[in-house]
């Protein structure tokens, strides 16, 4: 197991849930804000004992908005980390925060001053009535008034998300919104296309032809692209430009598979070769009552499966030694696929194995199944003559 840990702390208050939103959160109140921030320091303390050896090196605060507990609450959390965990002397920790509760400067500098370090502003659109269309509370007045009082309070990694594919959205508007974001010069942009989810007040919605469908957005993807890497933000992900050195750390461990604790109702953990998550239940968890609603140990071939997939989501790609040596299979049944992508323009060779375009990464879902069936495939057939008798093929 890696030495170092990424803590992710849910915080699941929202002044309003936005009509895309399937994260769990819930409306925001003063009182039970203060209990559940009891509730996350014990269940901090109780964890830190497992975590003796490992060297915590992310601290991730989402939501939800964060930012809503107020900035004594989100120190006094920090405080327990710094207290009952080993950080690394460059942590990289971030607060995501609304706009419209992250324009008081003296506020962020408590944060700053207290050991936060980054900080990822929600925007989603420079558009106020795309704002109000989707149901964000803030307007990018605010968002320019954020992001000036987070560089006042001394924070030099800020990041974006933004949203394209939105209930009428043009390209046009896109494209203004991607310009309006980069002028504002922060250090990462994370550009999402909008995902329809059942059981979101938009998913009645599903069937609108208001929505951008695949092919807008996909043009909406490739200009963004291009944009951005014009602009000096290099793609690391799928969805993810920054400047360098500032590729979110915290973000890279899901990708690279290293281990992370969630702590919180519906946080999600991959510690110890196991993944669990815990139930979507603010009321149990404030009384201590620690349901898991999913939990498995993950093993090897499952772990091979998802090393294609994530290693594919980024433009790093996937390393074709580190791949056979770590998973004891070959490499040329997806080099055989990856090939025929490429004569399409979907992936290309690197010095270490291979990546998908930013034209591949539109399909990579497909190209990604077609890989692990053909990786699994092959492994049933070595199996077979095995068992016949050939084991020169497990050699």
């Amino acid at each position: 197991m890696s030495k170092t840990l990424g803590l992710y702390i849910h915080i699941p208050f929202c002044k309003q849930k936005c009509t895309y939103c399937d994260f769990y959160s819930l409306p925001h109140s003063e009182g039970l804000m203060d209990q559940y921030c009891r509730a996350l320091i014990a269940h901090l303390e109780e964890v830190a004992p497992r975590c003796a050896g490992m060297t915590v090196d992310t601290v991730y605060f989402g939501g939800g908005t964060p930012s809503y507990l107020g900035a004594e609450r989100l120190c006094s959390l920090l405080k327990t980390v710094k207290k009952r965990y080993s950080l690394a002397r460059d942590t990289e920790i971030t607060v995501e925060c609304n706009p419209d509760s992250a324009t008081d400067w003296k506020a962020l500098r408590k944060l700053r001053r207290a050991g936060f370090n980054r900080i990822s502003l929600g925007v989603q659109s420079t558009d106020d009535a795309l704002l109000q269309e989707i149901g964000r509370i803030h307007t990018f007045s605010q968002v320019t008034d954020a992001v000036a009082a987070a560089r006042m309070a001394g924070f030099s990694n800020i990041s974006l998300d933004l949203i394209y594919g939105l209930p009428n959205q043009t390209l046009e508007q896109w494209q203004d919104t991607v310009r309006t974001a980069a002028a504002l010069e922060a250090e990462h942009i994370s550009c999402y296309g909008l995902k329809v989810e059942e059981g979101t007040p938009l998913y009645a919605r599903r069937h609108d032809p208001a929505l951008p469908d695949d092919d807008m957005q996909a043009e909406m993807y490739l200009w963004m692209v291009d944009y951005l890497a014009h602009k000096g933000y290099g793609q690391y992900e799928i969805s993810n430009f920054a400047r360098d050195g500032f590729e979110s750390r915290h973000n890279r461990k899901y990708w690279q598979m290293l281990p992370y604790a969630g702590f919180g109702p519906g946080a999600h953990s991959d510690f110890g070769n196991v993944r669990f998550a815990y139930q979507r239940d603010l009321h149990s968890y404030i009384r201590g009552v620690l349901a898991l609603s999913e939990q498995e140990e993950i093993s090897q071939r499952d772990r091979m499966q998802e090393y294609i997939m994530l290693s594919l989501r980024t433009t790093a790609g996937i390393d074709r030694r580190y791949f056979e040596q770590q998973y004891r299979q070959r490499f040329e049944p997806m080099e055989k696929l990856l090939v025929q992508y490429a004569s399409h323009g979907l992936a290309e060779k690197t010095d270490a194995g291979w990546r998908l375009t930013p034209q591949g990464f539109l399909l990579s879902n497909t190209i990604i199944v077609s890989l692990q069936e053909a990786v699994g495939q092959a492994a049933q057939e070595r199996l077979r003559r095995a068992h016949a008798g050939d084991f020169r093929i497990l050699e």
